[in-house]
């Protein structure tokens, strides 16, 4: 192979494993490299904050199964670009990022933002390491690709030193081999499995991401009504059941381990598919299942299995096969159904959609939407308060065609529909945000017009941080402490954020709502929009 720079070379990489966009804000450490960009056939999104890129390269890489490729600056950058990458690692985002560096010849000197940055980065990513030789340049790139890619997936940051991408390398760019992760178990583990399971009365079926990134969403649904047991979402942020499916329950929720306790304590056969249990903010620190609760766990994460609280089975394995498998021996085992009840608090839970006119303008806006909007909608819904509403009338069915914020990060909302819209440009794509988080990077409005993203956004806009008023309520009930006055740290009222002017001043044309009347008007607006368009809800 001819020898060129590495700063060159790192795009023939790019080439050969098919990625195509790169996110990010430049630096001056980067200069060379970016340049290079100009001669490649990469687009380069520009962004205005690296919350913005890494927020865009998570939602472009959730739609597409494919890394998404981050550029960002130094030290600054990263530090800027931490809290989505922790979003991103939490959820299991295949990211590969590349953070610029002076070069490997200052690491004595101490200069301008000099920082270890693989030490930096460690904590938000699944993997960290910095390029010291020109020769392994491209084999560190496609260390970093495979990693990402191979379950549990999540963000690899790759520190590159300026002055080894300007030396010579002679490595060929040859696409990364990605490990096949189809393992199953064997048959006596899955037979031991499924009768685990059928021993039980009451079963329960606790569901993850692992789900969708593994395509068994099919094979999910059919062991579901074999077992008769109802489905509920832990770490459940795509669609992994069709939310309409009668056995489907809900989400356990992220906050409190009380919520998931109160769902499995009568369960006395549990399937874990997928996820982590349990995730929550404040999760239970004794063991919520029933005692005598027979557990099967399955995941190719294996940290994951029995992390917390002891199973029965634990299986690492592929979540399609595996589901294929148990069903097959249900079916075995119980050729004529596997009868049984549903635990008591996890029951399936049906709320019909009201098809009567909407008395609020959130209500309104969603019965519109949904009546109007194309069978291939997109949503991206980091409405969080207001997405009980909007899950009624616009409810998640089908794979590919829901995300939602994970991993407690907010701002991700706007920039993650940029990146499912560059994903897919043919599909229609709305986000709905709060107006507290749509603050985090309402900076991403100017990437969107710069590169006429025809993505739609809507700001439920009650003028508070919401989500934390609930939350100290709840605070306040566990602890005996009576209500009052919410704190004033939580109120975002004063000045008023003018969502349409700030959307215009961005180059992004928007219209703001603050009566029924005008939902209609705002909904055709929004879905003959033919570029970028935002909608300010004002729902308080």
């Amino acid at each position: 192979m001819h020898a060129r720079p590495g700063k060159s070379a790192i795009y023939e990489q790019f080439a050969a494993d098919g990625i195509t966009h790169m996110f990010g804000n430049p630096g001056t450490v980067e200069q060379g490299f970016l340049d290079e960009a100009e001669r490649s056939d990469l687009s380069y999104l520009l962004t205005l904050h690296e919350g913005v890129a890494v927020g865009m390269a998570d939602g472009y890489a959730r739609a597409t199964q494919r890394p998404g490729l981050v550029q960002l600056h130094s030290g600054v950058g990263l530090g800027n670009g931490i809290g989505m990458l922790y979003q991103a690692k939490r959820g299991g985002s295949p990211l590969v990022v590349l953070v610029g560096e002076a070069g490997v010849r200052y690491d004595a000197m101490d200069g301008q933002m000099a920082v270890d940055l693989v030490a930096m980065a460690e904590p938000v990513a699944k993997y960290a390491t910095r390029v010291v030789d020109p020769a392994s340049t491209l084999r560190v790139l496609r260390r970093a690709v495979k990693m990402a890619m191979t379950p549990p997936r999540g963000p690899v940051v790759v520190v590159l030193p300026a002055d080894i991408l300007d030396q010579l390398t002679a490595e060929p760019a040859v696409p990364t081999p990605l490990p096949s992760t189809r393992v199953a178990p064997t048959a006596d583990e899955v037979a031991r499995a499924a009768e685990t399971l059928l021993a039980g009365r009451r079963r329960l079926i606790l569901m993850g991401d692992g789900v969708s990134v593994s395509g068994a969403q099919r094979e999910l649904a059919e062991l579901a009504e074999l077992l008769n047991a109802p489905v509920w979402g832990v770490n459940d942020s795509e669609v992994n059941l069709d939310s309409t499916h009668p056995l489907y329950g809900g989400q356990v929720g992220h906050m409190f381990g009380e919520n998931s306790a109160r769902v499995v304590r009568d369960a006395d056969a549990v399937l874990v598919v997928g996820t982590s249990v349990f995730p929550e903010v404040f999760p239970a620190l004794t063991d919520p299942f029933h005692p005598e609760a027979g557990i099967v766990q399955i995941d190719l994460d294996a940290y994951e299995i029995a992390k917390n609280f002891p199973v029965d089975h634990g299986l690492v394995a592929d979540p399609r096969l595996t589901l294929a498998a148990l069903s097959a021996e249900v079916r075995r085992l119980r050729p004529h159904g596997a009868g049984g009840g549903h635990p008591r608090g996890a029951e399936p839970m049906r709320t019909p959609v009201d098809t009567e006119p909407a008395g609020t303008v959130l209500e309104r806006f969603a019965q519109r939407l949904a009546a109007r909007a194309p069978a291939d909608l997109v949503v991206f819904d980091e409405a969080l308060t207001a997405s009980p509403v909007l899950n009624r009338h616009l409810p998640p069915t089908t794979p590919g065609r829901f995300f939602q914020t994970r991993g407690g990060s907010l701002g991700v909302g706007i920039p993650g529909a940029l990146g499912i819209k560059i994903a897919h440009p043919e599909l229609p794509v709305v986000a709905f945000t709060g107006d507290g988080g749509s603050m985090y990077t309402i900076q991403a409005l100017w990437t969107a017009a710069r590169y006429d993203i025809g993505a739609a956004f809507v700001i439920c806009d009650n003028r508070r941080y919401q989500l934390l008023d609930d939350n100290i309520e709840q605070y306040w009930r566990g602890l005996g402490i009576a209500p009052h006055a919410h704190p004033s740290a939580f109120d975002l009222s004063h000045p008023d954020i003018r969502f349409h002017d700030l959307a215009a001043s961005l180059g992004v044309p928007a219209v703001r709502v603050t009566d029924v009347a005008d939902v209609d008007d705002a909904v055709t607006a929004m879905l003959g929009a033919r570029g970028p368009f935002l909608v300010d809800l004002v729902i308080a």
